[in-house]
């Protein structure tokens, strides 16, 4: 027979290991779990990543920095942080959206907690809107249930089909809850293409007028950026009421990339292939690429989308 100091022993020690095994600390050390409502971004790891893999970018880091970390340390915000960011491709709008994923959940896109929406994947027909605005109500509400600081990335604004995103509308407005749910904490970013007209020319203007791109200010381009998606058909937020209520918080432009900045992308993809960087093959590369306009050649048509690909050529080298 046991004796009794034995079991009770035996019961505590149990419930002690039991105890530890299910403290937060530790269980969230192998398994995923939404942030803790005190819990703060790092200001500096964050702007240490944007300032090494973010190129050419001084606006967009400027204010996703600011913004972020405001949104971040503010134990109580009257809304959920609500980002548009527009540009050509490969200019760096999925890139920063990784990298502020990884830095608000640290598994970044394979987060549970972060969800990326493709228009053309996810929303393909145009005869199902109203079917897809109640999935993405559900898909919202829940996972906002599960965890209040959840990201939601909306990739290809610009194919989304006009009044879609009007159906979230409600979580990103200045309620304390929706059926019983606060979405003050999330954040939501949108990734268009649409206004790299717009933002390209005012480039080139300022490049023009003999000012360094550096002198370009949000309020250069934000007021145009926001009447620009509410005006174009094809810009997923046309006539939204996102931007009618000003739900928006800031439409943060994507500069077009020059001859430097797209060298800073190739150095960049060599060190992370484990290459010692190569000067010639950065020149190589670059020199494959194709820029506007057509006489000064000024800006990269395709930012850096294609180095990875063009520099798988030049392996060998």
């Amino acid at each position: 027979a046991l004796e009794p100091l034995s079991v009770g022993l035996a019961i505590g020690v149990a419930s002690a290991l039991t105890g530890y095994l299910s403290h937060p600390s530790f269980y969230c050390s192998y398994v995923e779990c939404c942030p803790s409502a005190g819990q703060r971004l790092n200001a500096t790891a964050l702007k240490v990543k944007l300032d090494t893999k973010l190129f050419g970018q001084h606006l967009a880091k400027d204010v996703v920095l600011k913004a972020v970390m405001g949104f971040s340390n503010n134990p109580s915000p009257k809304k959920p942080l609500t980002l548009s960011l527009h540009g050509w491709a490969g200019t760096g709008k999925n890139f920063l959206s990784q990298i502020l994923a990884e830095h608000v959940h640290r598994a970044g896109l394979r987060s549970k907690f972060v969800h990326l929406f493709l228009a053309t994947l996810h929303f393909p027909h145009h005869d199902q809107l109203k079917v897809y605005k109640e999935q993405l109500q559900n898909w919202i509400r829940g996972n906002v249930s599960a965890c209040a600081h959840s990201v939601f990335i909306f990739d290809e604004m610009d194919k989304m089909h006009p009044g879609l995103i009007d159906a979230i509308k409600p979580f990103l407005d200045y309620y304390e809850q929706v059926d019983g749910v606060s979405y003050r904490k999330a954040i939501f970013i949108f990734l268009s293409n649409a206004g790299g007209d717009l933002i390209n020319k005012a480039a080139l203007d300022f490049w023009t007028s003999g000012k360094q791109r550096e002198e370009i200010q949000l309020k250069d381009l934000e007021p145009m950026l926001s009447v620009g998606a509410f005006n174009n058909k094809n810009s997923g937020l046309w006539h939204s009421s996102l931007i009618d209520r000003n739900l928006i918080d800031y439409f943060i432009p994507f500069l077009p990339l020059e001859h430097k900045h797209v060298k800073m992308c190739i150095r960049a993809e060599m060190k992370a292939r484990g290459y010692a960087v190569n000067e010639k093959v950065v020149q190589a590369v670059a020199d494959e690429m194709t820029f506007f306009p057509k006489e000064q050649k000024i800006y990269s048509d395709k930012g850096c989308k294609t180095v990875q690909a063009k520099l798988d050529i030049h392996e060998d080298a």
